[in-house]
């Protein structure tokens, strides 16, 4: 018996979606759920301090103040809970990324390297009929030593 060779199944609608958005509407979705995220935050007490801080290694979404504390905010959404949350994407090479961002950004600012430091992760995912907002404080710890 020969083999049997299927023709591949067509890509699911939402990536297919994905791959033929431009990098344009791609920066504006992000830069809207970001907004929401820092409006979220911004209502629970935490005050902004910078907006996509890049560094040549890596960019961080939300850099924000809790009390006496330099929060570092990573915003994750998904259009879909078929691959995981946004939170699950957050994975240790992401991580890394963000801690040496992280040390990057205290070392250009040092009245801040004396406070204390916290990375968390704002994934907003979707629910029935509106956008679930899940606000992980202390999501990781940093891998910088």
């Amino acid at each position: 018996m020969g083999a049997v060779f299927r023709r591949p199944g067509r890509p699911l609608p939402v990536a297919r979606d994905k791959l033929n958005q431009s990098p344009i509407a791609r920066r504006q979705a992000g830069k809207h759920w970001e907004k929401t995220a820092e409006d979220f935050l911004c209502a629970r007490g935490l005050r902004l301090l910078q907006r996509n801080f890049s560094s040549r290694f890596g960019e961080i979404d939300l850099v924000m103040e809790d009390r006496d504390t330099v929060v570092f905010v990573e915003v994750k959404y998904r259009s879909s809970n078929s691959h995981g949350s946004g939170a699950d994407a957050v994975n240790i090479h992401k991580q890394n990324r963000i801690s040496r961002t992280a040390a990057f950004f205290l070392a250009v600012n040092p009245a801040r390297a004396e406070q204390f430091c916290r990375f968390d992760v704002v994934s907003i995912d979707p629910k029935k009929d509106e956008q679930e907002i899940n606000w992980i404080r202390g999501a990781f710890y940093s891998t910088i030593e």
